[in-house]
């Protein structure tokens, strides 16, 4: 929990002797790899994560910022070969800045960070992955293009045994999930027309999901609209799927990101092109360190 949040504090025990883990004010970035200040959740933001597994914040981005990064996007996936070799993804653009925004640092001191890993100077979670999602409706798709898939998984977080990463913990005052999928819609997302497919409150389920879940018209499933620059977040132990895309309107231009624990992870880790890495601020940078425990915190000597 961070520092500051409102409410009732939990007991975390930290790995000697039971004793709890302190919060020290000055453990958690203030502001982020540019400068800007975190932005942490409201309380109805947590809350709605919490219940539902998922959250979704409409229009954060500029259209300045848009209109950049969709240009960068059509690029990277119709002329990728134009560009320089270690800018052949999406973190070599303008969407880079979009890994560790405020509003998702906010959200991921709120429920992924390791507070005994974090430090002014370093993220307490680690980047597993950031993919460009470029969707096209079957009439307009190129041949090479594939679209998405219904494939439902993950769910039931709330039991998963020691050893299995995709979990969500909660206890009174406090929730944690140390895998959280973040993905920022570039273009406008009409309902039912091909977003990420989601099952409410899955990632605490306790019960195995009927055969309707093979379906995607099930009442089970929810989707989303949103306009262009809404970000979504949800608990990679939710149940979800990709969909295939069917808008004539526009394209799905989306970057999907997976966060992991800093001291572990599902993927393996995100490794940029070395003179990418070297380009990053340093506190960006930190985002890509090693996975383990001991001696992992930025700035400690």
């Amino acid at each position: 929990m961070a520092p500051n949040a409102p409410g009732l504090r939990p007991y975390i025990i930290n790995k000697d002797v039971g004793a709890p883990l302190q919060f020290d004010p000055d453990q958690w970035p203030a502001t982020n790899a540019d400068g800007l200040p975190i932005i942490e959740p409201t309380p109805e933001q947590k809350y709605a994560f919490d219940t539902n597994g998922w959250l979704l914040i409409p229009s954060v981005l500029s259209e300045d910022d848009l209109r950049a990064m969709r240009e960068f996007c059509v690029l990277l996936h119709r002329e990728p070969e134009s560009l320089p070799e270690h800018a052949r993804g999406p973190l070599g653009g303008p969407t880079q800045k979009l890994i560790d925004h405020p509003i998702v640092v906010g959200m991921l001191h709120e429920f992924a960070a390791n507070p005994s890993l974090s430090s002014a100077q370093g993220y307490g979670f680690s980047l597993g992955s950031c993919q460009l999602w470029y969707r096209t409706s079957p009439s307009r798709r190129a041949e090479q293009e594939e679209n998405k898939p219904f494939r439902p998984h993950n769910g039931n977080g709330l039991l998963r045994l020691p050893g299995d990463v995709l979990f969500y913990n909660a206890f009174p005052g406090k929730a944690f999930c140390p895998h959280i999928r973040v993905v920022w819609e570039l273009n406008s997302v009409r309902k039912g027309r091909g977003g990420t497919m989601l099952v409410s409150a899955s990632h605490k389920s306790v019960y195995t999901a009927p055969d309707e879940i093979q379906d995607p018209k099930s009442n089970l499933w929810t989707d989303y609209g949103c306009p262009a620059g809404s970000v979504l977040l949800f608990a990679e132990p939710l149940t979800h799927s990709g969909h295939p895309w069917t808008d004539e309107e526009n394209d799905r231009i989306a970057i999907g990101c997976l966060y992991n624990p800093v001291d572990g992870g599902w993927p393996k880790r995100e490794k940029p092109h070395p003179e990418l890495l070297r380009s990053m601020p340093p506190l960006r940078r930190t985002l890509f360190r090693d996975r383990y425990t001991f001696d992992n915190v930025v700035g400690e000597t």
